[in-house]
C-alpha cells in the first residue's frame, strides 16, 4: 500500500450507487482517477459482507470496506504491513467487529411485534421475492443482502407517527436504531462514525501519516460518518432531504443526485483530472 494523505469512506445506496439503478458509471472515471493516485476509497455502508465480496469487485474495488452501519470493517492482506489491532482472520480479511452478533435483536423484535401487529417486517421474516420487491435487487444480490451478520433491517409499513414510536420502544429496550433510505437498521451500539475513526487511528498508526478523512453519503445513518470525517459530503437525495449535521465547516452538499453528485463533489475538492 501506497501511503496516502486522503482516506475516502462512502455510503453505496443513493451515494456511488444510483437510488434506482444501483449503477455506479457516472462514478468510474473518478474511481479510476482515485485509484490512480492511490487514495482508498473505503464502502462504508449497511449493506453485508457478502454483498460487498461481490459488489467491491464490480466496482473496481480492492480495499478495507465496513459493514452493517459500522458493526464490522475488514481489512484485506497486505493493507496495512502489520495486523490491525483488535483484528481476527476470516477468509482473508482482519476483521474488526464492534458488536456481537443479530440473534439478540430478532428476539426483541420477536417481543416487541405484538405492539406493532402489521406495522413492520424484517429480513428474517420476509421471502427473497419479498426483499427484492423492497430493495429491486435481483434474486443473487437480494440473497446476499440476507446473509446478515451483525443487525437486521426492519421494513416499516406503518404511518410516520407509529415509527416514530416504534423506534422509541425499540431503543428503550437497548437497541440503537438507525434509519437509512430504506430501511430501520436495529443492532447494538455501533455506527459508521466509530468505524470510521478506528481505521483512521489505524492508519495513522501504521503509516505516521496524518491523512484527511472524506465522508459522503446521502441518509441518517450516515450522519455520524459525516459527523467524524474531517470533509462531509452530502449526497443529494430525489428521496429524502439532506441529513442534518451539527458541524458547519467543512461541509458540503451536491446539487446532483447519486454517483453524478459523488463525482462532482470530489472532482471540486480533490481536483480530480488525468
Amino acid at each position: 500500500m501506497q501511503n496516502a494523505n486522503t482516506v475516502i469512506f462512502t455510503d453505496m445506496d443513493g451515494t456511488l450507487l444510483d437510488h434506482h439503478t444501483y449503477s455506479f458509471e457516472a462514478a468510474r472515471p473518478t474511481l479510476e482517477l482515485l485509484s490512480r493516485r492511490h487514495i482508498p476509497v473505503l464502502p462504508t455502508t449497511s449493506k453485508t459482507y457478502a454483498e460487498l465480496v461481490d459488489l467491491r469487485k464490480k466496482i473496481g474495488l480492492s480495499g478495507p470496506f465496513i459493514v452493517e452501519n459500522g458493526a464490522a470493517a475488514y481489512i484485506p492482506h497486505g493493507f496495512f504491513q502489520q495486523k490491525p489491532a483488535g483484528t481476527v482472520w476470516q477468509d482473508g480479511f482482519w476483521c474488526k467487529a464492534f458488536i456481537s452478533s443479530k440473534h439478540y435483536w430478532l428476539k426483541m423484535l420477536e417481543i416487541i411485534k405484538n405492539d406493532f401487529a402489521g406495522e413492520f417486517t424484517h429480513f428474517s421474516n420476509m421471502t427473497l421475492a419479498d426483499i427484492q420487491d423492497a430493495t429491486g435487487l435481483d434474486e443473487a444480490s437480494a440473497g446476499r443482502a440476507a446473509q446478515r451478520q451483525f443487525g437486521e433491517p426492519v421494513l416499516w409499513l406503518g404511518s410516520e407517527e407509529r415509527k416514530t414510536e416504534f423506534i422509541r420502544a425499540i431503543r428503550e429496550r437497548g437497541a440503537f436504531p438507525l434509519e437509512g433510505g430504506r430501511f430501520i437498521h436495529i443492532s447494538g451500539d455501533c455506527n459508521k462514525g466509530n468505524a470510521l475513526q478506528w481505521f483512521m487511528e489505524e492508519y495513522h498508526r501504521q503509516t505516521s501519516v496524518n491523512a484527511t478523512s472524506i465522508a459522503l453519503g446521502d441518509g441518517k445513518n450516515d450522519i455520524a460518518m459525516l459527523e467524524a470525517a474531517n470533509i462531509a459530503v452530502r449526497i443529494a437525495s430525489p428521496s429524502h432531504p439532506p441529513p442534518p449535521l451539527q458541524k458547519e465547516e467543512k461541509v458540503y452538499t451536491s446539487n446532483l443526485h447519486g454517483p453524478e453528485g459523488w463525482t462532482e463533489i470530489l472532482t471540486r475538492l480533490l481536483s480530480l483530472e488525468d
